[in-house]
């Protein structure tokens, strides 16, 4: 493989991004580029220091190599159907979920075609392939207005590429989202979430295996679901038996009818707050034996022990004392304000 250099990469506009195919997205992204033009040498140097901590990530393909690819590409003719109010009602209204008529903004436009698709892959994969290119050349010593320009460029245009495969496929993240909709798992939560797992699968997407989209996302935005549902009721359980542990009643009838989301917040303001008044060792080892904050698991006494330095007894002693005083802290706790 030749190594590129900036000599063998000239920091000029290519000639097909002139081309007609990409007229509304270069309308729509112009407005959001930086102007470079006023940058003096020392703002042009942090500027591509900036540039350099940023990686670009695409999916390579073989023919992106040839020099011609850009105009073979960009003189296809993608032909996207505009977007359509009706759609986007009829999505609303088949969700199954009481949601404000705006969210049916979000799925208005049609579904790709097959060639449609992949051919917007195509083009969003190569225009990061060629600001990953411009940006491998980049040097702070010897900034290149020219070469940011591109490389931002180049970089919005396959943003706007990327959005148009994600808006056509917002109706199938609604469709799967609402399955996991519970009182626990509002639909607007699930469906941001949703919406984030949709954008990574496309970034992920390589689509030169065959193989559609739909089904690839599918199976990403399921999964996301899950595990957020599942996540979120691991953590409400943590905190029922923190409370429990310090003798502050959880009934079964709240635990069955699942906790208010104001009430959930507010015990866990509280606890916050209780915790805070522990010295650090014991913040920290409640915090690792409940598996609350950033701890992920539950930590045995030894590995705290081997953590703190100490025996695995004196993490035992220090345990119960906090316990102690949250239990103390807990019996001032005005539960009412909670269930108000």
């Amino acid at each position: 493989m030749s190594v590129v250099t900036a000599s063998s990469v000239p920091a000029r506009r290519p000639a097909w991004v002139n081309s007609e195919e990409l007229d509304q997205a270069m309308a729509e992204v112009q407005p959001l580029l930086t102007d470079f033009s006023e940058a003096d040498h020392a703002t042009l140097r942090r500027l591509t220091k900036r540039r350099l901590r940023q990686e670009i990530d695409f999916i390579s393909n073989e023919k992106f190599t040839s020099v011609r690819e850009g105009k073979r590409i960009f003189t296809q003719t993608l032909g996207l159907a505009p977007r359509e109010t009706a759609i986007g009602i009829a999505t609303i209204r088949r969700s199954g979920v009481d949601l404000p008529i705006h969210l049916g903004r979000l799925c208005e436009a049609p579904l790709l075609k097959p060639e449609q698709e992949r051919m917007l892959f195509e083009r969003m994969n190569y225009l990061l392939q060629q600001a990953a290119i411009h940006r491998s050349v980049l040097n702070p010593e010897r900034p290149s207005r020219l070469r940011l320009e591109l490389i931002e460029l180049f970089v919005a245009l396959a943003d706007w590429h990327r959005d148009r495969i994600v808006e056509a496929n917002l109706r199938l993240v609604f469709s799967i989202v609402k399955k996991f909709v519970n009182p626990n798992n509002t639909f607007d939560d699930l469906l941001s979430d949703g919406i984030v797992a949709l954008i990574r699968a496309v970034e992920k997407f390589d689509f030169d295996r065959g193989f559609r989209f739909s089904t690839y996302a599918t199976q990403v935005v399921r999964r996301n679901s899950y595990r957020t549902v599942v996540e979120k009721q691991q953590e409400r359980q943590k905190v029922q038996g923190g409370l429990q542990d310090m003798d502050i009643d959880v009934s079964e009838e709240e635990r069955s009818s699942a906790i208010s989301e104001k009430r959930w917040h507010e015990l866990r303001s509280r606890l916050s707050v209780m915790l805070g008044d522990l010295d650090r060792r014991e913040k920290f080892i409640i915090r690792a034996r409940f598996s609350l904050g950033p701890h992920r698991k539950v930590h045995t006494l030894q590995s705290l022990a081997d953590r703190l330095g100490v025996s695995k007894e004196r993490v035992r002693q220090l345990e119960r004392r906090a316990m102690d005083k949250l239990r103390a802290m807990a019996g001032d706790v005005q539960l009412a304000e909670l269930e108000a």
